[in-house]
């Protein structure tokens, strides 16, 4: 059995906010649980190529941009997952974090950070 407090599991900075991680791969479970905050007024352009993603928000409001230009919004209650790497912009809202509880397949190894462009998607 695996029991983590919040002042025990590896935080990193990914760029635009915290990724409190939970569960690695060291772990043996074959995925990882992060509590992430995205900073409010902030936006990043995001695509995962070695994991899928899905995101469970429980703080906050913002909206999850897809290629095509569709706008999802965000809020508490609402899941989104990444199904096929897909890339897209995260969007917090202006006034409050979004907070997020994730899980990425296959598991983070730990210290994955994104380097967030403008100009292209921050990958890992």
């Amino acid at each position: 059995m695996i029991i983590r407090e919040l002042d025990e599991v590896t935080t990193v900075d990914w760029g635009n906010g915290l990724s409190r991680r939970f569960l690695l791969e060291s772990d043996g479970m074959g995925y990882t649980i992060t509590d992430t905050t995205v900073r409010a007024g902030t936006m990043a352009r995001l695509q995962y190529r070695r994991h899928l993603e899905a995101c469970y928000c429980i703080e906050g409001e913002g909206s999850v941009i897809d290629l095509a230009g569709n706008t999802h919004p965000i809020r508490p209650g609402v899941m989104y997952a990444l199904d096929k790497h897909d890339a897209h912009c995260l969007v917090a809202g202006p006034d409050a974090d979004l907070r997020l509880v994730c899980v990425f397949t296959p598991a983070l190894h730990g210290g994955e950070q994104h380097s967030i462009d403008p100009d292209g998607f921050s990958q890992y």
